[in-house]
């Protein structure tokens, strides 16, 4: 934006899908991060139409927060980056509550300056503890060096796409304004892969692409899902940190868009009723040396023994799990048979109501999808849970594993005391963090009739952790 007083960044999208192209091949390339560091902060002092620096890190239920810091003091300051960790959901007691911002140099993004305001670019952060660890709440941090222990143990490469689909609602602040309405009103009443162009679902879905393309997503098609008004967005598969990373991005690009045209997007697994709810199925693979290492032309459904054994693990643990990829009392709602949800502690190359399904697949991109998972899920720890489940857990002796008559929990209680219960959970994330994400659940469960009912209840809305702010947790 140019004015009379300062000349801000500003970029065309062409210019900014082909940086934030170049800034993914150095992360897929695995350039050393002293390296990214050098060239980040030389273009940081270098460019003087940028004002300031957006540093986004998550919390424990996988809320995302963002601070802007000046750029002139982040390039003196970087390695210095405090904040108040206490008031953090799940992260520090107040008592210990200095905590600081590691900059993860390789997750670097330039944004759309009319949608996230010009002289900004955007880098993800990692929590450090006072003693300068990584921070045993930061999920993000857990999976990036579970990650980076498998590349240097075993050469593995882990990879993931995800499917989000979310609603388009009418007004903003619909879900904050829920327990005075009472309701969600539809922008769109078609159905699957219907939209006429230029109706506000179009529109919406139209702009969210463009801004992805332009942020270095790599679309790969988007489209009205099943239920009115609902929407999914598909792009390219990532590296798993970088993948959990844009499903951080595409939520925040869709409430950003959506906001600028009056509207909310929401990401609510069942907000109406009726219809289909939303999922986030997660397709994921592991690879070795470039080569896909899911795929055998011999295996059974062209699996290999390796991604059999990793879908064996999931379904051991599918309860043991179950809050972590279903993380809200609403999402308990999606679990229902009657909509394709997958309840089912099964796995099926056809059925759509198993956990686990076996896609068709090739050389390049054979997989298996976790169809579980709910939109509202802290990226991290579903990235966590199923890649660290699927190489390290254990595999049941219970016969016929794979299409046993096993079913996910209906309600957020059971999967509470699966949760904490399992011994896995803890090897999963220590006992204290374990405890610290069972608490929040409980107390945003508590706050929440017992039992679901045949429709949505102000308070599963208003103390959604997607939701939460201060002044509506302290209206209860």
């Amino acid at each position: 934006m140019v004015n009379e007083l300062r000349n801000f960044l500003a970029l065309s999208y062409d210019e900014l899908e082909e940086m934030n192209l170049q800034a993914k091949e150095q992360r897929r390339n695995r350039v050393a991060m002293h390296k990214v560091q050098e060239d980040r902060l030389k273009y940081l002092t270098d460019e003087k139409r940028i004002k300031a620096v957006t540093v986004l890190f998550s919390d424990l239920e996988g809320r995302l927060h963002m601070l802007d810091y000046d750029k002139k003091f982040l390039i003196k300051s970087w390695d210095n980056l405090t904040f108040d960790g206490s008031s953090i959901r799940g992260f520090t007691a107040q008592r210990e509550s200095d905590l600081r911002l590691g900059l993860d140099w390789s997750s670097f993004y330039w944004a759309p300056a009319d949608v996230f305001g010009s002289g900004k670019v955007l880098v993800f952060g990692e929590v450090i503890d006072k003693g300068g660890t990584p921070y045993s709440a930061d999920i993000r941090g857990n999976l990036k060096m579970f990650a980076e222990q498998m590349y240097k143990k075993e050469g593995y490469t882990l990879n993931a796409a995800n499917e989000i689909e979310g609603f388009l609602f009418q007004g903003s602040d619909a879900e904050r304004r829920y327990h005075e309405t009472g309701k969600f009103e539809y922008v769109n009443t078609g159905g699957y892969y219907h939209s006429l162009p230029g109706d506000l679902l179009r529109t919406f879905i139209d702009t969210t692409a463009e801004v992805q393309r332009a942020m270095g997503f790599q679309n790969e098609k988007d489209h009205p899902e099943v239920a009115p008004s609902q929407f999914e967005i598909n792009y390219s598969y990532g590296e798993v940190v970088a993948a959990a990373d844009q499903i951080q991005l595409y939520k925040l690009i869709c409430r950003q868009v959506a906001t600028r045209m009056g509207l909310t997007a929401c990401f609510l697994p069942k907000p109406v009723v009726g219809v289909n709810g939303n999922g986030m199925h997660t397709n994921v693979s592991i690879s070795k040396g470039g080569k896909n290492l899911f795929w055998d032309p011999k295996g059974e459904e062209k699996l290999s023994q390796l991604g059999w054994s990793f879908v064996d693990r999931i379904l051991t643990h599918g309860n043991d799990i179950c809050l972590m990829l279903n993380a809200s009392v609403n999402a308990y709602r999606r679990l229902d048979p009657h909509f394709e949800a997958p309840n089912q502690i099964k796995a099926s190359a056809v059925d759509r109501g198993s956990m686990v399904r076996i896609p068709i697949g090739n050389e390049k991109s054979m997989r298996v999808e976790v169809r579980s998972v709910a939109p509202d899920a802290n990226p991290y720890m579903v990235m966590l849970g199923v890649f660290k489940t699927g190489i390290a857990g254990t595999t049941s002796r219970i016969k016929n594993l794979r299409q046993a008559e096993r079913y996910l929990p209906d309600n957020i209680y059971t999967a509470l005391e699966n949760f904490r219960k399992a011994e896995w959970t803890t090897k999963l994330l220590g006992e204290d963090v374990k405890a610290r994400y069972a608490d929040l659940k409980q107390a945003s469960a508590d706050r929440c009739p017992r039992l679901l009912g045949t429709f949505v209840k102000a308070p599963e809305v208003q103390y959604h952790h997607d939701v939460y702010n201060q002044f509506l947790w302290n209206m209860f």
